[in-house]
């Protein structure tokens, strides 16, 4: 049996490095990671329906192209979730980026750098830290690295427009849970390189000193979470909602009765599984469907 997940590990690995293009964002090693020794690995075992990728340490984007009679131009780096320990890399990565790829978006799955995983089970261990408290302090140094990717990420796409064939000012960035952190503290702090011209909290994890001030060229956002996450993160998508507005910035706010945290792409035959259509729809409205 363990030779079998051996195998579709194996195979999980080869058509992420294969079917798609990988590119590292970072010209050499990712600043503030220089001693990291450990690489990355993929369980396919605890969670077989859903592998999660952890234990990154050279952050990495997996191009989605549109199809070339499909393009619009618009083109999006999605951060999946995970708590900063793993990444949901299928139901809140690629099966995303598949899906945009039908409206002629361009899409780029971040992985970007998690906590050190010293098991094979990287999920159990995060539930594990979660109950011993050591959860917190060991994600502190890891958030800002983070972040960085983020805008990293942000900033290589918009570097290499060109080459992808996209619109460098139709770039955004689509956050889940612990993306969402990464996505929404990119959405407040940027530069003309990295910053993203629309910005999709889901679900996002906002802690303090994430947001700050917003800019007068913040970028439209749509937000959505479910009222029964298990995490009780949806006051922090109301609050975001709520600075856009106040800021006199378009917005839009989805907030389903059921859901649970982390619904991304899994059908649960609940009106959250239409999200992604009602992003589709945002999107429309907001122009980023045309070509």
């Amino acid at each position: 049996m363990k030779f079998i997940f051996f195998c579709f590990t194996l195979l999980l690995f080869f058509n992420l490095a294969n079917a798609q293009r990988v590119f590292n964002i970072w010209p050499a090693t990712a600043p503030g990671s220089e001693t990291w020794r450990w690489k990355r690995q993929l369980d396919s075992v605890h969670l077989p329906s859903d592998p999660l990728s952890y234990n990154i340490v050279q952050p990495t984007l997996i191009y989605f192209p549109a199809d070339s009679a499909l393009s619009n131009g618009t083109s999006v780096v999605i951060c999946p979730g995970g708590s900063f320990m793993y990444l949901h890399i299928y139901t809140e990565g690629i099966d995303v980026a598949r899906w945009l790829n039908k409206l002629g978006v361009s899409a780029f799955v971040l992985e970007y750098r998690l906590a050190h995983c010293v098991t094979d089970d990287p999920m159990k261990e995060k539930n594990d830290r979660i109950r011993d408290s050591s959860l917190r302090n060991m994600l502190i140094p890891v958030v800002p690295l983070s972040i960085a990717d983020g805008k990293q990420a942000l900033t290589y796409v918009r570097t290499h427009a060109g080459e992808f064939k996209i619109n460098p000012d139709r770039i955004g960035i689509i956050g889940f849970s612990a993306g969402g952190t990464v996505a929404v503290a990119d959405a407040f702090n940027y530069s003309p390189e990295n910053r993203p011209d629309f910005v999709v909290p889901v679900y996002a994890f906002v802690p303090p000193g994430i947001t700050t001030k917003m800019l007068p060229d913040a970028p439209p956002a749509f937000i959505v979470a479910a009222s029964d996450d298990e995490l009780h993160l949806v006051p922090m998508s109301i609050s975001l909602y709520n600075q856009w507005l106040d800021s006199g910035h378009p917005a839009e706010l989805h907030i389903y009765s059921k859901g649970g945290h982390g619904f991304g792409m899994n059908k649960q035959d609940w009106p959250s599984d239409t999200w992604i259509n009602r992003l589709g729809d945002w999107m429309q409205v907001q122009g980023l469907l045309k070509k």
